[in-house]
This record gives C-alpha cells, sequence and structure tokens, in this order.
C-alpha cells in the first residue's frame, strides 16, 4: 500500500494531479477543495489510499491523514464508491455529514445519492459513529497516540482498538492493532 507521496506536481486536471516523486509520475485522484489548494510545481506531501478494481488500480489524495481517514470509513459503507466518499469527505467528519443528510441536502458537486441510497448511508453512519464514540480508557489513548505515529489514521486506530477485549497491556493492545489493522485478526 501507498500512504503518501511527497514530490512536485507536475500537472493537474479537472479531477487528479500527476506528481513527480523520483522521477516517477503518480496520477492521484483528488477533490475539486484540494485541487484549488495545490499548484503546479509546488512541492507538497500527500496521504493516499490505493484502490484497486477489476480494470484499474487508482490512488486518492488527501493534504490531512484526518481527511484519508473520513474517506477511508466512508469507503467501506456499502453503496459508496471511492469517487463518491472522497467528495463526501469534504464535509469534515461523520457527524457533519449525518447532520448534512438528515436535512436531506448535499452539496451539488455530490451526484449520484438519491434518497434511497442516503437512507441506506444514514444507517451505516449512524453504527459507525457510535462505534467512534465508545469511550477509551486511558491506557487506550497511549495505544491510540503509538498507532497514530506509525502512520495509521486516527479513526482506523480507534476502530482496531475498540474491537480489542480483555485485560492486556498497552504494548499487548498495539500488537493486536496492529493485527487488526494488517489484515491477520
Amino acid at each position: 500500500m501507498i500512504y503518501h507521496l511527497r514530490g512536485k506536481i507536475e500537472f493537474k486536471g479537472e479531477k487528479f494531479l500527476v506528481m513527480d516523486v523520483a522521477g516517477i509520475g503518480y496520477k492521484v485522484f483528488c477533490s475539486p477543495q484540494t485541487l484549488r489548494s495545490v499548484s503546479v510545481g509546488q512541492e507538497i506531501k500527500i496521504f493516499t489510499h490505493l484502490h484497486s478494481k477489476e480494470d484499474a488500480i487508482e490512488l486518492y489524495g488527501f493534504l490531512t491523514q484526518e481527511a484519508l481517514g473520513l474517506f477511508e470509513t466512508l469507503n467501506e459503507i456499502s453503496g459508496i464508491g471511492p469517487k463518491t466518499a472522497m467528495m463526501l469527505s469534504l464535509l469534515g467528519s461523520l457527524e457533519k455529514l449525518k447532520e448534512t443528510m438528515e436535512r436531506g441536502s448535499l452539496p451539488p458537486e455530490i451526484k449520484g445519492i438519491g434518497q434511497k441510497k442516503m437512507q441506506k448511508i444514514l444507517l451505516e453512519l449512524t453504527g459507525k459513529i457510535k462505534e467512534l464514540k465508545k469511550t477509551f480508557e486511558p491506557a487506550d489513548e497511549g495505544a491510540l497516540d503509538a498507532l497514530i505515529s506509525l502512520g495509521f489514521p486516527k479513526q482506523k486506530a480507534k476502530e482496531a482498538l475498540l474491537k480489542i477485549q480483555g485485560e492486556l497491556t498497552q504494548e499487548e493492545k498495539i500488537k493486536k492493532a496492529l493485527r487488526i489493522l494488517g489484515g491477520k485478526g
């Protein structure tokens, strides 16, 4: 997986940019907001999500780890693809997205979500928000900080720690969380 890239922007398209990293040009899909905030020739660090599908492999880029974490959480919701998740992540947080959807109005740049799909997404969002709001014990905060310092998005690290049960030391919690985050459960 490619977690981030650091390089110079060579080209900006309508939905993507091309970054030169050590002589290799990476095409990275970005939100309109991200594209507006960067310019050709600028040296940047961008956090990425590598999305693999049947006929293509695509990189999605974000200027912060928090935006990447929100994108990855939204991308896990059934019925939301990476392009829609990227646009929905513009709203900043799961709570703000939920409030916006409850009002029944999404920003005009977010297309392809009708009332039925919105209700389904709202249902899954409510569950994710409740899961993320579970309280951490002080020992969990240290484990969370350790996972974040290793480069994991805060929301993903929180989700992994919430899955761990039992009386464990901070070190044991970190090891178990790393297994969960690595897909080895």
